[in-house]
């Protein structure tokens, strides 16, 4: 019990200087998303814990994930009315998001001659992690190789999406937000609030639109896959 203590309030307290360090510097390689997990790995692996132990406590954070993503809500209802305006716009880029990012995951695993359980573990990354790992094990994927995956799907995401909504000229607080919602889920939602507070609301309901199309559609698409019917 209290190794697990020790390990929760460690990582607590690696967030929190990496977070500090970001608003000093907010440059992308400084996002605590990155900062956070590249410290507690190296910290593990130099202290020779296992997974296990180190898991104990931080499973609490883990636990949290989902009632995170429902907090969102509060944020949302604050900006309903945009939503309701451009619900149809939103609603046609995210289902084009999901199917653009699983035809681009089935094209690169036949590309490289990845097995079909590594197809169905990637298949669902663009969806929230909670989600995606559901997923994964729906469709007999491996939901630790899902999780990575997704976690550097969001990255990757906020990365680039700043790059595209220059490059494009995407002064639009619904594009900014439709882009990093479908894109990066909740790593692109904390992206999209330091945009603007209508830009976070709209890539939270994106992010969640995107998992349940992905819930609906990547099973589906799969099963299509393994039978010949997609490339």
């Amino acid at each position: 019990m209290i190794q697990a203590g020790f390990w929760l309030l460690c990582t607590v307290i690696i967030y929190l200087a990496a977070k500090r360090i970001y608003l000093t510097f907010p440059k992308i390689y400084f996002t605590p998303l990155l900062i956070t997990p590249l410290v507690v790995i190296t910290i593990i692996i130099i202290s020779g814990v296992s997974y296990d132990t180190y898991n104990k406590g931080a499973v609490w954070l883990t636990d949290l994930v989902e009632p995170a993503t429902i907090a969102l809500a509060v944020m949302l209802y604050k900006h309903i009315n945009v939503l309701k305006k451009n619900i149809l716009a939103i609603l046609v880029s995210v289902c084009c998001g999901a199917m653009t990012a699983f035809l681009s995951t089935t094209a690169l695993a036949q590309l490289f001659g990845l097995k079909n359980d590594i197809l169905a573990s990637l298949a669902p990354r663009t969806a929230t992690t909670p989600i995606a790992v559901s997923i994964s094990g729906m469709i007999g994927g491996v939901p630790t190789i899902t999780a990575v995956a997704t976690m550097i799907t969001g990255l990757i995401g906020m990365i680039i999406g700043p790059l595209i909504i220059k490059w494009c000229s995407i002064r639009n607080p619904i594009g900014q937000g439709t882009l990093f919602g479908t894109s990066a889920h909740s790593a692109g939602i904390s992206k999209a609030f330091e945009y603007d507070g209508v830009a976070g609301s709209i890539a939270s309901i994106a992010m969640i639109l995107t998992a349940f199309i992905t819930l609906i559609i990547v099973p589906w698409l799969l099963a299509l896959f393994r039978q010949g019917f997609l490339l």
